[in-house]
């Protein structure tokens, strides 16, 4: 499928089915930490990059093939709310399930009346909020020219006052550039004037195009959550699963998720051998036969191998 990806374990949003509505890589902002890698160029202007029809389509069948889903979630290759036409799918998505809906966003363009609206109907939103000041707002984020971080606080504000739903709020946590006692305090008094139900404490564990992007130490992650949590919930996400067990073509399953995000290769070992249980040494044949396709390649994180896209067109036509 072109739009839909997974289902896929989530930090968040346990087994969740993916829906990508943007062309690689579209986005706003430039993070540091994305595992997409660098914004070439930044996209600002919304539109309907892809027909919301065919969108729909892959939806139902993904769905039809698919009954133990506990999200569905609009994530996209950059910033999800460039999609124009977003609330249009998410209210027709609706229709068809009663799985809850979540959006995941950076939340740069939600200072925008119509793009707060479009995200009324969703279940679930998580926008990200990394910084409690303009000048580390600059240095993790790094957006688009006339997107500020005032900006960026103020339309989570308004968009708090205005949804009804969850608002789970996430922040990216960087050792030795945001978790400092100075910093999270900053935070903390930004994340209250968003009010959100929770806050979603994430670290950096997948492959980062910047080189001085590192974990936190865990004595900084206890002081992050100690500090957050004096104005808000705080949830530090144990990571869930990956299931391919439902996959009709495993290759193209994998090669889709890995496309959007790097994938452990751990991970994605236990994924297989849970497609072929009693046959050892099952995965380890099918991981390179994959291999072989030429599509991914391995790199190295803190010690810990993943499982990247080798070559960017060539996932794309086959995705």
């Amino acid at each position: 499928m072109k739009y839909i990806f997974g289902p896929v374990s989530s930090k968040r949003l346990g087994q969740s089915l993916g829906v990508d509505l943007l062309p690689p890589k579209s986005c706003s902002w430039n993070c540091v930490y994305c595992q997409l890698g660098k914004t070439k160029k930044f996209v600002t202007e919304r539109q309907e990059f892809f027909p919301r029809e065919e969108v729909l389509d892959e939806i139902r069948l993904a769905l039809a093939a698919n009954n133990t889903l506990d999200w569905i979630t609009f994530v996209g290759s950059g910033e999800t709310m460039l999609y124009k036409g977003i609330g249009w799918l998410i209210g027709e998505v609706k229709k068809l399930t009663t799985t809850p809906v979540a959006v995941i966003t950076n939340g740069s363009l939600l200072y925008l009346p119509e793009v707060r609206e479009e995200l009324l109907s969703a279940d679930a939103v998580l926008p990200s909020l990394n910084a409690g000041s303009e000048a580390l707002h600059l240095q993790i984020d790094r957006p688009a020219s006339g997107l500020s971080f005032r900006q960026h606080v103020e339309g989570l504000a308004a968009f708090r006052r205005e949804y009804q739903g969850r608002l789970w709020i996430e922040v990216m946590l960087l050792g030795g550039i945001n978790d400092s006692d100075e910093a999270l305090h900053e935070l903390a008094a930004v994340i209250k004037q968003t009010n959100p139900d929770m806050v979603h404490l994430v670290l950096p564990t997948r492959p980062a195009p910047e080189q001085d992007v590192h974990l936190p130490s865990e004595e900084r992650i206890e002081q992050a959550i100690a500090i957050l949590s004096t104005v808000a919930m705080v949830v530090h996400p144990v990571k869930g699963t990956m299931d391919l067990r439902s996959a009709p073509d495993m290759l193209q399953a994998v090669t889709s998720i890995v496309s959007r995000h790097p994938v452990q290769q751990r991970e994605l070992q236990k994924a297989i051998a849970d497609c072929f249980p009693g046959e050892n040494d099952k995965e380890n044949a099918v991981m390179q036969d994959m291999l072989a396709t030429g599509r991914f390649k391995l790199v190295e994180h803190d010690g810990e191998p993943y499982w990247v896209v080798n070559d960017e067109s060539s996932c794309q036509e086959n995705c």
